[in-house]
């Protein structure tokens, strides 16, 4: 892992992050044209190496071809978070984890512009923060399973089973845990006689809650989880008071969107919608028994689709 130090950042609030760093792995090169860098930032609750699997010789994402930048963000450790800052954490957004991350780009790696900007749920949010705020540096962008915004009942998900479990509760991330298990998978996934979390390895519903979502959530520090839901459910790429219709207008990037089928948090409907708002967007939809769990890499199958369509966004 290496780390980009930011000093005392200052935020979009106002404030200022102290000691502020930013964790990152990079893959490749910058190309003599400087027109082949890659930023794929990572998700809720999940460092950059989390990723790492996504990469690979003859995979979508070739290190031989592209400079591919996995940065983390902040209130995600390693990067700044509330378990490995002294005094109080100051409320970040996803528009400074963006900012921090363009700094990244420019001042380490050298590259003034994007090939492609690309990420799922939480990373799609930084995606579209990148499209608006940097405009034409930004060529392509591949939100998967993610929004400009969370859509409502995503908001309500973030406050209700990710930050007010974590209030003052002992047993807050296993909370959080369960609450995950129950609403993020497809309601397919449960179906009697035909269960899913088989295929994954657990013999029953108690071991896959243990063996993968307690698992997920356990290690984690729950100021950290906190700050970053409140960032997600507040996030907003937009000018104040702007519509979404006339934020997305204003893209400028050739723009691929997919989503999941039986995405609960960002459902297919509401991603095709948000496709007809950007210019040339294009629009593909995933099959897939797993819904948002999909970019877990969980089948084969899911695999290879999320490759084309990263595929696809890189020869738009």
């Amino acid at each position: 892992m290496n780390f980009f130090e930011l000093g005392d950042f200052p935020l979009t609030s106002g404030a200022t992050l102290p000691g502020a760093r930013l964790a990152y792995q990079s893959f490749g090169e910058l190309n003599a044209a400087r027109d082949n860098a890659v930023i794929f930032p990572t998700i809720l609750g999940a460092p950059p190496e989390v990723l790492n699997g996504w990469i690979g010789e003859g995979r979508a994402l070739d290190p031989r071809k592209y400079l591919i930048v996995l940065p983390g963000h902040f209130g995600l450790p390693p990067s700044s978070a509330p378990s490995n800052t002294e005094g109080d954490f100051p409320e970040v957004s996803i528009a400074d984890d963006v900012i921090a991350q363009h700094r990244l780009m420019t001042e380490v790696f050298g590259a003034d512009g994007l090939h492609l900007a690309l990420g799922w749920s939480v990373g799609s949010l930084q995606v579209y923060e990148w499209a608006l705020r940097y405009g034409e540096a930004v060529r392509r962008i591949a939100p998967i399973a993610g929004a400009p915004t969370p859509p409502p009942w995503t908001k309500l998900w973030l406050r209700t089973v990710v930050e007010e479990p974590l209030q003052g509760a002992d047993d807050g991330l296993r909370r959080v845990a369960h609450g995950s298990a129950l609403t993020a998978p497809p309601r397919t996934f449960f179906h009697d006689g035909a269960e899913v979390w088989p295929a994954l390895g657990f013999d029953s519903l108690d071991a896959f809650v243990s063996g993968f979502w307690e698992n997920f959530w356990l290690p984690q520090d729950p100021r950290d989880v906190a700050a970053q839901a409140r960032k997600a459910r507040t996030s907003w790429p937009g000018r104040p008071g702007e519509s979404l219709e006339s934020a997305l207008s204003r893209i400028s990037a050739r723009t691929t969107i997919a989503a999941l089928t039986g995405d609960n948090l960002f459902p297919p409907a509401e991603l095709e919608r948000l496709a007809t708002l950007i210019p040339g967007a294009t629009y593909r939809q995933i099959d897939s028994v797993f819904g948002h769990l999909a970019t877990f890499a969980l089948s084969a199958d899911d695999v290879k689709a999320i490759d084309d369509s990263i595929q696809q966004a890189l020869e738009s």
